[in-house]
């Protein structure tokens, strides 16, 4: 126990166990002298200072000891998302903007091997008699050939999206131009029609690899130069669609009429070569190829998806294509195969359609709906129109189809206008008006009218196809990420097959066996009523962006968000 004195000094400290108390000797603490503090002046301050010469230090190098790397094992996870060779890495989104990155010799093999699709299917109208007289049959066995490719097409599109991201969007259009070719091949050399069957369908197979690749290679561009949205090539791609149906029809009747209708097959070789070597020299590699084995390759395909949705979309295409005697089973195949392949993909690791996306991304759904009801008023008068004019109005194939030529006309002029400009918006609700428009003008044609208000009703459809066009292929590239665009566009594509094929069954319900006014202006009726509906979608849609990469959707990437620079 420590005492103090009356000053607070410690005196002693008693032994706790009660024995005699220790006597402490205070210390006496000595005064702290301060040395007055000297102030100098800053003048002689700096006069004082001397400059320091250091010596130079002598670097010794260090003998470095290789450590010793441990693996970390990752506990496997739930889901495991495959990564697209496209995806830009932190060097490649730290490389300065390029000056022209989307140049001719980038664009041109994309471009081409995008209208390659369009363009067979076009071409082969023409050589469909002929055909049939050489393999002894009919017009209904002979028009299956454009059947098959419609359906190939329609499976394959989205699957060579989802292929594109396990080994690379250029590999995947290099491969099927390959696939072209060897279509070409058998098609030119066909000993019989099983034969051109197969020709179509790897012709099918193989121009369904450049739509989604193309997508994914020009998004992969723009992201790892710093551009935004490429709102010009979007457009250059609707534009090579419209001109490859102007051209498709006369270049078909003259490959038929010079050389006959095996050069419909053999145009395909030539073209496949060129395109082929246009891409090695003006697209870039993709990255290196992941080493998988044969399972985890398998895995990651989903070959079991991919089942599924072919066996779906069959199912669909199938019962869409004559709606004059229904085939109802179809419809309980086609629920049946869209629940099992709903369940399978919730489930699957590398799913080849990520519904869980698309169920979240309400704007994509949107976007694919708009693109069907498009699709389905646009060949609905796009292939209407011509047999209304020459059984209703009388008039001569080569009359008719110079009233559909402002069609295109407009909807190419059309198509570059917003897509320089980047308008997304109004261009939607505009294109609605057009078919609203072309189905009102349609009401007041009988067998008795002009061509020239026939003219009138085709510019409107042209003015639909040129708007929306674009409007929807620039919110589709907003509302997807760039892992996801490959898959996202051959699924748009897709929804664009299913309203053709339904144009066809609405045109044989309208028409019957003769096309009359009655069934004209019923066609005209849906038509107009579908382009109120697209009108309506685009008014109060409010995650539609203004412009294309003024406001990126739910799931935009990088380089669509605001404020990123949009080359012209």
């Amino acid at each position: 126990m420590t005492e103090f004195d009356s000053a607070g000094r410690e005196t002693s400290t008693r032994d706790p166990s009660g024995g005699e108390p220790v006597e402490r000797v205070p210390i006496e603490r000595a005064p702290i002298e301060r040395a007055p503090i000297e102030r100098v002046s800053v003048e002689q301050a700096a006069a004082e200072r001397a400059p320091v010469e250091q010596a130079p230090i002598e670097r010794v190098p260090s003998e470095r000891v290789p450590s010793e790397r441990v693996p970390v094992e990752h506990a496997p996870s739930e889901r495991v998302p495959s990564q697209p060779e496209s995806a830009p890495g932190p060097e490649q989104a730290s490389k300065p903007p390029v000056a022209k990155p989307f140049g001719w010799r980038f664009t041109a093999p994309l471009l081409l091997g995008s209208t390659l699709n369009p363009i067979n299917s076009a071409t082969l109208a023409t050589g469909l008699v002929s055909i049939g007289v050489d393999m002894h049959l009919g017009p209904g066995p002979a028009a299956t050939l454009i059947s098959v490719l419609y359906l190939c097409s329609a499976i394959m599109q989205p699957t060579m999206g989802k292929i594109s991201t396990l080994v690379g969007p250029r590999r995947t259009f290099l491969t099927g131009i390959v696939v072209l070719f060897a279509g070409g091949v058998v098609g030119t050399f066909a000993p019989s029609f099983g034969f051109l069957l197969l020709s179509r369908a790897l012709i099918g197979v193989g121009t369904s690899a450049a739509y989604p690749t193309a997508m994914a290679l020009v998004r992969r561009r723009a992201d790892t130069t710093g551009f935004g949205v490429p709102s010009r090539v979007l457009g250059n791609f609707s534009i090579a669609a419209q001109v490859s149906a102007v051209i498709g029809l006369p270049l078909g009747g003259i490959l038929v009429g010079v050389w006959g209708w095996r050069a419909l097959f053999a145009i395909n070789l030539p073209v496949a070569v060129i395109t082929f070597a246009f891409t090695l020299l003006g697209v870039p590699p993709d990255a290196r190829l992941q080493r998988r084995g044969d399972r985890g390759i398998l895995a990651a395909l989903d070959l079991p998806g991919i089942a599924f949705f072919a066996g779906t979309v069959v199912a669909l295409l199938v019962f869409l294509g004559d709606l004059t005697t229904p085939i109802w089973w179809l419809l309980a195949v086609f629920a049946v195969l869209l629940a099992l392949l709903i369940l399978w993909e919730r489930r699957a690791r590398s799913p080849m359609i990520d519904v869980r996306m698309l169920a979240r991304n309400s704007p994509l759904q949107r976007t694919y709906l708009r693109q069907t009801l498009a699709a389905l008023g646009m060949y609905t008068m796009m292939y209407g129109a011509p047999q209304f004019l020459e059984d209703g109005m009388h008039l001569s194939a080569a009359m008719a189809g110079l009233i559909m030529l402002p069609m295109s006309a407009a909807s190419i002029v059309l198509a570059r206008v917003v897509s320089t400009r980047g308008w997304v918006r109004w261009p939607l609700v505009a294109g609605g008006g057009g078919l609203l428009g072309a189905g009102v003008v349609g009401l007041f044609i009988t067998s008795e009218s002009g061509w020239l208000i026939a003219v009138g009703m085709t510019l409107l459809v042209g003015v639909a196809n040129g708007f929306t066009g674009f409007a929807n292929q620039a919110s589709l590239y907003t509302q997807t990420r760039a892992d996801e665009i490959a898959v996202a566009s051959g699924l748009y594509r897709t929804f664009a097959y299913i309203g053709a094929i339904f144009s066809s069954s609405l045109i044989g319900l309208a028409f019957g066996a003769k096309a009359t006014d009655s069934g004209f202006h019923a066609m005209a009726w849906v038509v107009g009523g579908l382009g109120v509906a697209l009108i309506a979608m685009a008014v109060f849609d409010r995650r539609i962006p203004k412009r294309a990469g003024a406001g990126a959707g739910a799931g935009a990437g990088a380089g669509a968000g605001a404020g990123a620079r949009t080359p012209r």
